[in-house]
């Protein structure tokens, strides 16, 4: 049975990688691995992301005072109230089409647009 064999690099070595790739000297991490006989790629990204000056690329990172969370704590509570209202209001006006329908259904009206335009809003006449 063969051992798979562990190759630790030193401090000085992998800083010296680092700034190679931060300088430009390589395209990417995989370019470095090769041309200094590294065996797998995932080592020098391990390193950039532990050494590395770039390694914050791509985070993002919010400063805020406490007003600016209570703020935005606010917000998202009138959102969630806003969504609630949106979607009480749909359920209503889903509801009134419907009484609508059946009502026209038992009026015997067969184009409830028409009766729409007839009735304009105004309540019936006795």
């Amino acid at each position: 049975m063969q051992r798979n064999r562990v190759i630790r690099y030193s401090e000085s070595f992998k800083l010296k990688v680092i700034k190679e790739i931060e300088e430009g000297s390589y395209r990417c991490c995989h370019h470095a691995a090769q041309a200094h006989g590294i065996g797998c790629t995932a080592t020098v990204l391990n390193w950039l992301r532990k050494y590395g000056k770039d390694h914050l690329k791509g985070k993002l990172i919010r400063v805020e005072t406490s007003k600016d969370r209570f703020e935005y704590e606010r917000m998202k509570k009138r959102i969630r109230e806003l969504e609630s209202a949106l979607s009480d209001t749909t359920l209503e006006l889903r509801l009134e089409r419907a009484y609508l329908n059946i009502a026209c259904r038992r009026a015997g009206i067969e184009d409830m647009e028409e009766f729409k335009k007839k009735a304009d809003g105004k309540p019936p006449t006795k």
